[in-house]
C-alpha cells in the first residue's frame, strides 16, 4: 500500500523539464539518487571489508573455503545485473526494480546481522555458538538475498540517473557519472575504515566476542538509508516506463537473423548490408537497428574483463603483498589488509582534478582524447601499475628468507648454556655454537637423516623435508628438535614462542592469554603478537614475576630463551636472549602508494568514461541491459583471476605480476584497433530516422503478410478442387 500511490501511473512523470527544480542547471532528483548511492556502497563494501574474517573467526572455516565462498558472492553480485536489467526493462521499470530489490538487499543485510550473534545459539554461555548449521544457513541466504539486491539494482541506478538528464545537457550527464562514480568510493572509503573498527570491538549479551552483527548491521541500517532517501525523491524523478520485455525480443531477433541467414547461405541468394539485416523478413527496422547499436558496443566490452582481472586483485594479492611489509607509518600503524583504503582516496581526489584539470588542458591542447582513447590508456596504466607492483615483489624476495625447497631441510643451532659448544654436521664444515645464542644462519640440507656432533657427543638426528628446524644443545650435549615456522607470519603478525632453559617450570602470559607451564628444556607452541611494544609475563611456582618488554616490527619470528643464569628481581630480563627466526620486514608499505596511485588513475579514465559511455551508445530502451553488459565484464574478471591464479601458478610472485601486465598490454592494444574501427553513434537520431520510416515499413510487412495469406489461399484452394476433380473421376 505504501508503494501504491508512488507508482501510480509514471507516465505522468515523463520527461518534463520545465516542471522539474534545478540547481546549478543540474536536476535536483539527481541529489536523491547520489546519496542512495552512497549509502548503498558504504553498505556494500563495508559488508565486504569483513567478510572473509567473519568466514573464518566466525563460521570456522579455513582459508581455501573462506576465500572460495567470497570469490564467489563478489561474482554472483556482478552476474545478477542482466537480472535486474531485464526485470528492469521488460517489466517494472527502473525506478520500481531499484525499490523492490532494495528491499531485498536490506532483508539480506539484516540476515546478515543476525547470523552473526553468537547469544542466539550460544545455550551454555562458553561464547561459542552451539549449532553452527544456524549461523551458517542465515549468512548463506543473507548473501543470496545481498547479490540478488546489490547486482539487481547496479544495472537500474547508473541509468536511472543519467534518465534525469534531457538531450542538450550532455555535459551535466558527464559530470553526473564523475560524481556518480565519487560517491561510490566515498562510500567504499569510509566503509573501509569504519566496519574494521567496529568489528573489533567486543559484544555480546552472555559473553564478549568480535562484534559482526554491529559490523553488519551498520551497513543494513545504511541500506534503509538508502531505500528511505530514494524514495522520497519520487516526485522529481523522470521516469520511463519499460518498453516491453526487450531482452526477449533482441534474442529472438538475433537467432531469427542467424536461422535465415543460415537457411540462404547459397551463392543464389544476395548478401546483406549487415548479417542482423537477415532479420528484416518479421522484426521492424527499428528494432534491428538498436540490436545492432547493442551489439556494436558489447563487441568492444569482450577485452574489457582483463582490467578487472587486474583490478580486482588489489583486495587479493596486493593485500598479501602488503603482508610482507612494514605498515609503521609513524603517528599511524596500517595494517595490510588496511592499505586498500589508498584506492578511493585517490579516487575521491582524482576524479575531480581530472574533470575539471586534465581533460580541459588536453582539450585545448588539441587533441582529441575520445572515450574509447581514454579508456585505452587507462588498461595500459593498470598494466603499468602491475609493473610497479612486480618491481616491488622483486626487491621483497630479497629480504624474504630462502625457505626451503620439497626436497630440502634447514637447521640451526641453539645453545642453552653459556659455554660455547663446538658443532660438526655430516657433510657441514665444523663450527661453534656460541653460549645463549644461535648460529646466525640456517644451514641447507639435501638427506633427512644426518650425523650431528655436539661437544664431542655423536647423535643421529632426523629432519623432515620441506621443513626448518631449531637443535637445543643442553648442558649434557643431547640434542632436541623443534619446528620452526616456514612461510612468514599472517597479516603483518609476530610469531613468538619461548624456550626454557631454566631449572624448574615456568608460566608465560601476554595481555589475557596463558601459554601454561612450561618444563625445563622444553619450548611453547608459537603465538601470534602485534606490531609495537610487546609485555610478556614470566611466572614461577612461587609466584615470583618478571615483565619482559620486547619491541616486535611486521611478519618477524623470534624464539626468545630464558638461559639457566636467569633469575627474577630488577635485574630478570638481562639475561633473557631474544633470537630472531625471521627478520622483520623491511620493505615500507609506501612503496605500494605508486601502484595504487597508477591503477587509481587508469581506473578513473576507464570505469568513469566507460560507464558514460555505455549509456551514451545505448539505445533508448536498452539502457539498463548495456550497463548489465558493462558490470558482465567485472564477472568475467574475477573469474580469470580465479583460473590463473588456481591452474596457471608461477613459482614467483613477480612473475605473475609480469603475466598479468603483458596479458593485459596485449588486450589493450586489441582493443585500440577496435576502437579505432568504431564510429560513434547517437542513438536518438539514428531511433528517429527508423521511426520515421517504421509506418512505411509495417504497411509493407503487412502487405507481404497479406501477399503471402492471399497465395496461401489460393494454393489451398487450388488443392482442394484439384482433390475433388480426383474424386469424381
Amino acid at each position: 500500500m505504501t508503494f501504491y500511490f508512488i507508482f501510480a501511473d509514471e507516465e505522468r512523470n515523463t520527461k518534463k523539464a520545465k516542471n522539474r527544480p534545478s540547481c546549478l542547471g543540474y536536476p535536483v532528483s539527481i541529489f536523491f539518487i547520489v546519496v542512495n548511492e552512497f549509502c548503498e556502497r558504504f553498505s556494500y563494501y563495508g559488508m565486504k571489508a569483513v567478510l572473509v574474517l567473519y568466514f573464518k573467526y566466525f563460521i570456522g572455516w579455513d582459508n581455501d573455503l573462506s576465500t572460495t565462498i567470497y570469490h564467489t558472492f563478489v561474482a554472483l553480485c556482478y552476474l545478477t545485473p542482466i537480472l535486474g536489467a531485464i526485470i528492469a526493462d521488460s517489466w517494472l521499470g527502473k525506478f520500481k526494480t531499484i525499490v523492490y530489490l532494495s528491499i531485498v538487499y536490506t532483508i539480506g543485510q539484516v540476515i546478515m546481522a543476525i547470523s552473526a550473534i553468537h547469544d542466539i545459539t550460544d545455550t551454555n554461555r562458553d561464547g561459542t555458538p552451539d549449532n553452527m548449521t544456524f549461523h551458517t544457513a542465515m549468512s548463506m541466504l543473507g548473501l543470496i538475498l545481498i547479490a540478488l539486491g546489490t547486482g539487481g539494482i547496479k544495472p537500474c541506478v547508473a541509468a536511472f540517473g543519467g534518465d534525469q538528464f534531457e538531450e542538450h545537457q550532455e555535459k551535466q550527464r558527464s559530470t553526473f557519472f564523475s560524481i556518480f562514480y565519487l560517491s561510490i568510493n566515498a562510500g567504499s572509503l569510509l566503509s573501509t575504515l569504519i566496519t574494521p573498527i567496529l568489528r573489533a570491538q567486543e559484544c555480546g549479551i552472555y559473553s564478549k566476542q568480535s562484534c559482526f552483527p554491529l559490523a553488519f548491521g551498520v551497513p543494513a541500517a545504511l541500506m534503509v538509508v538508502a531505500l528511505i532517501v530514494f524514495i522520497a525523491g519520487h516526485n522529481m524523478y523522470i521516469m520511463e516506463s519499460p518498453k516491453g520485455n526487450i531482452l526477449l525480443q533482441v534474442m529472438k531477433c538475433i537467432g531469427f537473423a542467424i536461422r535465415n541467414r543460415f537457411n540462404h547461405r547459397s551463392k543464389q541468394h544476395p548478401k546483406r548490408e549487415h548479417w542482423m539485416d537477415w532479420a528484416e523478413e518479421k522484426y521492424d527496422k527499428l528494432l534491428i537497428a538498436q540490436v545492432k547499436m547493442v551489439l556494436k558496443v558489447l563487441f568492444l566490452y569482450i577485452p574489457l574483463p582483463m582490467f578487472w582481472a587486474l583490478f580486482d586483485q588489489q583486495g587479493s594479492r596486493w593485500t598479501l603483498q602488503a603482508t610482507t611489509m612494514d605498515g609503521n607509518f609513524g603517528a599511524f600503524i596500517i595494517q595490510p589488509d588496511q592499505m586498500q583504503i589508498v584506492n578511493p582516496i585517490l579516487i575521491v581526489i582524482m576524479v575531480p582534478i581530472m574533470d575539471s584539470a586534465v581533460y580541459p588542458l588536453i582539450k585545448k591542447c588539441g587533441l582529441n582524447f575520445t572515450p574509447l582513447r581514454r579508456m585505452t590508456v587507462g588498461m595500459l596504466l593498470a598494466s603499468l601499475a602491475f609493473v610497479a607492483a612486480a618491481l616491488l615483489q622483486i626487491q621483497i624476495d630479497r629480504t624474504v628468507p630462502n625457505f626451503p625447497s620439497s626436497s630440502q631441510t634447514q637447521v640451526k643451532f641453539l645453545n642453552l648454556e653459556n659455554t660455547p659448544v663446538p658443532v660438526v654436521v655430516e657433510g657441514q664444515e665444523p663450527f661453534v655454537v656460541p653460549g645463549f645464542n644461535s648460529s646466525n644462519n640456517y644451514m641447507t640440507l639435501d638427506t633427512e637423516n644426518v650425523t650431528v656432533s655436539a661437544g664431542g657427543r655423536n647423535a643421529t638426528a632426523y629432519f623432515q623435508k620441506e621443513s626448518r628446524h631449531t637443535v637445543l644443545i643442553n648442558a649434557d650435549r643431547m640434542l632436541q628438535t623443534l619446528n620452526d615456522i616456514t612461510e612468514k607470519p599472517n597479516q603483518g603478525m609476530n610469531a613468538i614462542r619461548f624456550v626454557n632453559g631454566f631449572r624448574s617450570h615456568l608460566n608465560f602470559s601476554v595481555k589475557s592469554d596463558h601459554l601454561g607451564p612450561i618444563a625445563p628444556l622444553q619450548a611453547s607452541d608459537y603465538f601470534s603478537v602485534t606490531h609495537g611494544k610487546a609485555s610478556f609475563t614470566i611466572e614461577n611456582e612461587e609466584g615470583q614475576t618478571c615483565h619482559y618488554i620486547l619491541q616486535l616490527g611486521f611478519g618477524s619470528s623470534y624464539t626468545v630463551l630464558i638461559p639457566n643464569t636467569f633469575t627474577f628481581g630488577e635485574s630478570c630480563t638481562e639475561n633473557i636472549k631474544a633470537i630472531q627466526d625471521i627478520n622483520p620486514n623491511d620493505i615500507h608499505m609506501a612503496w605500494q602508494v605508486i601502484q595504487y596511485f597508477l591503477m587509481t588513475c587508469g581506473e578513473v579514465v576507464f570505469s568513469v568514461t566507460g560507464l558514460d559511455f555505455s549509456y551514451s551508445q545505448a539505445p533508448s530502451n536498452m539502457k539498463s541491459v548495456l550497463q548489465a553488459g558493462w558490470l558482465l565484464t567485472v564477472a568475467v574478471g574475477n573469474i580469470i583471476v580465479l583460473i590463473v591464479a588456481e591452474a596457471g601458478s608461477l613459482p614467483e610472485q613477480w612473475a605473475e605480476y609480469v603475466l598479468f601486465a603483458c596479458l593485459l598490454v596485449a588486450v589493450s592494444i586489441i582493443f585500440a584497433v577496435m576502437a579505432y574501427f568504431y564510429t560513434y553513434m547517437d542513438p536518438a537520431e539514428i531511433e528517429a530516422k527508423f521511426m520515421e520510416l517504421e509506418p512505411d515499413d509495417k504497411k509493407r510487412k503487412e502487405l507481404e503478410m497479406m501477399t503471402k495469406d492471399n497465395l496461401a489461399y489460393v494454393n489451398n484452394e487450388t488443392s482442394n478442387n484439384t482433390d475433388v476433380k480426383q474424386t469424381k473421376i
